[in-house]
């Protein structure tokens, strides 16, 4: 198949493939979100305001959602407020009464807002991190999000799921990963922005020029430069002398040795999930619950039985090795669930916590590694491969030194960080102005909130300011944005075509 050739010259070249990327595509192609005031939300101030002025590509941040700590309704403290303001405008008493209220929100096809751009990602399918598996992790296992919060605009989430299953979404539905990656596959056909979306692009080299921006590894000039490509794209890599172990075979069916997990959250979770039931275990994990507690132990039985059934696992061998102090608090025996009983957790799963690994010694299709425990016992342990899942991060290092000082600060300060981007990262500095340096702004997981549904704030204030920025969309519903702290955003003029 042919090859689709990228424009040499487009306004904005935004870099990741995923759902922020594919939102703000979805804008920059002409669609503009309204307030619709005949589906009014229910908090009473919210409407009124919105219904004097209801075009959701100029609105005042600051005064819509500084009522917000005050309100009877509840409202994220977590997410930055103008990603709090779409969301509940999409999405009104999503976390309480999710059926109680519809979209707030109308999206009108405007031609002459369309901003030329491409969508630059590196995966092989469109959907940057849900199109990625870096582990060894199963398809199958359910998103940590409901159904009705992973949905992009002009294409429902539950739309796709009725063409691909001929029914509706059930309540309180927890998609499948491969169910997700294959609604995101098919998102940019359904509302018809393929022609700006990329895959299987590795950018690089990307640096400022005096009209713009320069993409050195694919000769593109931009005006505008978006960073969508998120905190999720690398495996954080063991030490050094961890190394050896990578060359046991991946899929190590020569050997009854137990497979090694390393690592204390989700990802952790789903290698042991994916692991068949009748392969032995080891688990090492941190175990900190009064300073730094694992996310799993957020996750409710009953709405994610297999993450709370593997925290419960952890939890027990921290009673067992560290003793009653390193327990927050006691073991409850709960009703078994299905996921829980498949495996012989008591012969199948041995939990280390706190325990590091001194030595390997790799010989033939397995390893030996010595272990120190969190009580001080030293421990040796046969294994037949190893899965380090401590976390991801993201990079920038598709930016020059020179962009990468303007985004993240003094060079010399930056260049380990630039590799090891996380959600902490671009925060502050996300919480002042989503336009990190003049005409770049950062959208999705890399302004720290990773949720789909956090992610169309962001989006909307980076096509306000780059359309209000082009001479074509120069009449676009007003002149004056905010920015996502309510501080006025950086002044600007039109750019000369």
């Amino acid at each position: 198949m042919a090859v689709r050739p990228i424009p040499a010259h487009v306004d904005t070249v935004i870099v990741g493939n995923g759902p922020s990327a594919l939102i703000l595509s979805f804008i920059l192609h002409g669609n503009t979100p309204y307030y619709n005031p005949s589906n009014p939300h229910p908090d009473p101030i919210l409407h009124k305001k919105l219904s004097e002025s209801s075009c959701l590509l100029d609105i005042d941040v600051h005064d819509l959602t500084a009522h917000f700590a005050a309100s009877r309704l509840s409202y994220s403290t977590q997410a930055l407020p103008i990603n709090v303001l779409l969301d509940t405008l999409i999405r009104p008493l999503a976390d309480t009464d999710p059926e109680d209220y519809n979209t707030c929100v109308q999206w009108r096809h405007e031609a002459e807002s369309k901003v030329p751009h491409v969508v630059l990602g590196n995966t092989a399918q469109v959907g940057g991190q849900w199109a990625d598996n870096p582990v060894s992790a199963s398809w199958d296992i359910g998103a940590l999000s409901y159904a009705g919060m992973l949905s992009l605009p002009g294409y429902s989430f539950e739309e796709h799921y009725k063409n691909t299953r001929g029914s509706s979404v059930p309540k309180f539905h927890r998609p499948l990963r491969r169910e997700v990656a294959g609604y995101l596959a098919a998102y940019s056909r359904e509302v018809g922005i393929q022609d700006s979306v990329y895959a299987s692009i590795e950018v690089a080299s990307i640096h400022r020029i005096n009209a713009g921006f320069h993409v050195g590894s694919h000769n593109i000039t931009c005006k505008h430069l978006v960073l969508a490509s998120g905190i999720f794209s690398k495996v954080i890599s063991p030490r050094r002398s961890l190394r050896p172990l990578y060359a046991l075979p991946r899929s190590n069916t020569s050997s009854d040795a137990p497979l090694l997990v390393v690592g204390s959250g989700f990802t952790a979770a789903d290698v042991i999930i994916s692991t068949p039931a009748d392969r032995k275990i080891i688990h090492i994990f941190k175990w900190d619950p009064e300073n730094r507690p694992s996310p799993l132990r957020a996750c409710h039985p009953r709405a994610y039985p297999e993450y709370a059934s593997v925290y419960r696992r952890m939890k027990l061998a921290a009673k067992q090795i560290l003793g009653p102090s390193g327990i927050s608090s006691p073991l409850r025996r709960r009703k078994s669930k299905p996921f829980f009983a498949e495996r012989d957790w008591d012969n199948a799963y041995e939990g280390l916590p706190n325990t590091y690994i001194k030595d390997v010694a790799v010989s033939g299709h397995t390893a030996l590694v010595s272990l120190e425990t969190g009580n001080g016992t030293m421990l040796q342990r046969e294994i037949s491969n190893m899965e380090y899942v401590i976390g991801r991060r993201g990079s920038l290092s598709y930016l020059n030194d020179s962009l990468v000082g303007e985004v993240l600060g003094p060079v010399g300060e930056t260049m380990d960080l630039r590799s090891a981007i996380s959600g902490r990262t671009l925060r502050s500095r996300a919480e002042r102005d989503l336009e990190l340096a003049p005409d770049v702004f950062a959208i999705g997981s890399l302004t720290g909130d990773s949720l789909i549904r956090f992610a169309y704030g962001g989006c909307v204030y980076a096509a306000r300011e780059i359309m209000r920025r082009t001479e074509s969309a120069a009449a676009t519903c007003g002149s004056t944005v905010h920015s996502p702290s309510g501080a006025l955003s950086i002044p600007t003029v039109p750019l000369e075509n």
